[in-house]
């Protein structure tokens, strides 16, 4: 591996893999880190949005809303269809393929217009040097003309309103 890069990006969600891709076209030499893990223990480039947000979420409304529909308004516009019936593991199944396909589209991304992926963890260092841990070995020193920072977002405890089961806490605060 390349131990030099114009471009290292820390982040392959949405808006890190847009960068890295596009600073690639540009004929910029791109590196992209991405930490996260699927649930097979391979890595996966998208970010929460592709992988657990907005994508299988809503793959899996729109099996929910087409099941509402079946079940109980084709009838006013003439069609029967009185034995609707939901199969979970197949509507999981069907969502699990959608999102496989859109991080393979990123990978083919990646390989076609020449961004490296790395897979670990990146850290940001003085003088545009990004300490790099893959997650099977010994972190390694990269250097960067231009460093990208994208790595997404954790929720984070703010003490006025503790999370406690996922939910809000509301304090009065006098």
């Amino acid at each position: 591996m390349s131990e030099n890069y114009d471009v290292i990006v820390i982040g392959a969600g949405p808006a890190g893999y847009e960068a890295a891709i596009r600073c690639a076209q540009l004929g910029l030499n791109t590196a992209c880190i991405e930490k996260s893990l699927g649930k097979d223990g391979a890595p996966i480039l998208g970010g929460t949005c592709l992988n657990w947000g907005c994508i299988p979420s809503k793959t899996l409304l729109d099996a929910s809303h087409k099941y509402v529909e079946a079940s109980q308004h084709f009838a006013d516009i003439g069609i029967n269809a009185p034995n609707v019936s939901v199969d979970v593991p197949k509507m999981i199944a069907r969502k699990d393929e959608v999102v496989k396909g859109l991080t393979g589209g990123i990978n083919g991304l990646f390989s076609g217009n020449g961004v490296k992926a790395l897979y670990g963890s990146g850290k940001l260092m003085a003088n545009r040097q990004v300490a790099f841990t893959p997650h099977d070995g010994e972190e390694q020193m990269l250097q960067a003309e231009h460093v990208i920072l994208a790595p997404g977002s954790v929720p984070v405890q703010i003490p006025p309103a503790p999370l406690t089961d996922d939910l809000i806490a509301i304090l009065q605060v006098r």
